[in-house]
């Protein structure tokens, strides 16, 4: 059924994302659908197959798969998703369009500019930071310096990441920085049992870097604990090599796990090995389990952790720092607690999730005045 055909003086809100697989980005449109629910008539488009659309649909909203829609970088490919795409949005005829993700973040901004609709532009970490590789610094910036005019507001999910938005063509205006929130759960880690798993949550590609989580966690010795590594991906094979030469029988690769909270609960550790991030939500679900965090030093992270307050910064090349990092937790039960306890009330006081949904319901609101229903082009 046309979503179009119902009227209704609610805002119709289409959720536009690459891919509808596991994975932050996509855990944030699922709280952003069902806090939007009763609001807006709310529309998913998402490329893939995944558990977002069967979230999408208990939450009430119409769902499009994208069948051109993937992280391929063939120009062809992306030409051909671009008219899918702006076929689905005639059928779907929001009044906004909220796009997640780089590739979905590009297509989205050129379909709304072709057809009058406003688009407000997540970005989950930009592909141009310094950390990226060059090649892929240099695209992304090429691109994301053309397309920015054309996105009504722009949400950073960091400061760090507001800081490489003003260096785009975008009025400071335009942007606004809405840190990531999560619900609460009742699930609690006791960090200051004895150290018997540390825990990463995180997909088997890049810039994820699970490799080397392994190499320090071999190298700290702690042979009466394991390293659970959660997820799937294309590395994963090769990490699961990796883990049985360097550490065998100590490292368990569960998949993708549906209850990820009571897996928290079950640790008194988490690390987070990343070349480059924006506001990781894995390490809000640490931070909410009132979990140790040992993590990458990126600005990002830096902002979660409040430096080193609230966890332990690494360099995660550095495989002694890193290691002597998970060394200096198993070897002190107090500070595990502490670190423990101050994430999660860090948690509790910036990144609960009402406080994000309420803000983004705000950006969508300005951008909605900015362009009434009576001035957008029509999608039929």
């Amino acid at each position: 059924m046309n979503p179009s055909a119902q009227p209704s003086s609610r805002p119709r809100i289409a959720y536009l994302i690459t891919n509808a697989e596991i994975g932050g980005a996509q855990s944030h449109v699922a709280d952003l659908l069902r806090s939007t629910a009763g609001k807006a008539d709310t529309v998913l488009l998402a490329g893939g197959e995944g558990p977002l659309f069967e979230i999408a649909a208990r939450t009430g909203a119409h769902a499009i798969r994208l069948t051109r829609l993937d992280n391929a970088l063939s120009p062809w490919r992306a030409i051909h998703a671009l008219r899918e795409l702006v076929g689905a949005l005639k059928q779907a005829a929001p009044d906004l369009i909220h796009a997640h993700s780089a590739k979905a973040g590009a297509l989205g901004r050129i379909a709304g500019l072709l057809l009058g609709i406003p688009v407000v532009y997540t970005v989950h970490g930009f592909a141009f930071k310094p950390e990226a590789p060059p090649r892929q610094r240099v695209a992304a910036r090429v691109a994301e310096w053309l397309l920015a005019p054309l996105a009504a507001r722009v949400i950073c999910v960091a400061q760090a990441e507001r800081h490489l938005a003003r260096s785009l063509p975008l009025p400071a205006e335009r942007i606004s920085v809405i840190p990531n929130g999560i619900p609460d759960t009742p699930h609690r880690a006791d960090p200051q049992a004895p150290l018997r798993r540390i825990v990463m949550v995180a997909r088997f590609a890049a810039p994820k870097r699970q490799d080397a989580a392994i190499r320090a966690f071999a190298r700290a010795g702690l042979e009466s604990c394991v390293l659970t590594l959660v997820g799937d991906g294309p590395q994963r094979h090769a990490m699961q090599q990796l883990a049985q030469q360097l550490a065998p029988g100590r490292v368990e690769f569960p998949g993708n796990v549906t209850e990820v909270p009571a897996l928290l609960a079950s640790a008194q550790a988490f690390v987070l090995a990343s070349d480059h991030e924006g506001l990781p939500l894995s390490v809000l679900e640490a931070m909410r389990a009132g979990l140790p965090v040992v993590a990458s030093d990126l600005p990002g992270i830096r902002e979660q952790l409040e430096d080193d307050r609230y966890g332990l910064l690494v360099d995660h090349d550095d495989e002694h720092a890193f290691a002597a990092a998970l060394r200096r937790l198993a070897d002190d039960g107090a500070l595990r607690a502490a670190l423990g306890h101050g994430a999660r009330q860090r948690w509790e006081q910036c990144y609960g999730l009402e406080r994000m949904t309420d803000a983004t319901w705000s950006v969508y609101r300005d951008a909605l005045a900015q362009t009434p229903r009576a001035a957008r082009v029509p999608t039929s």
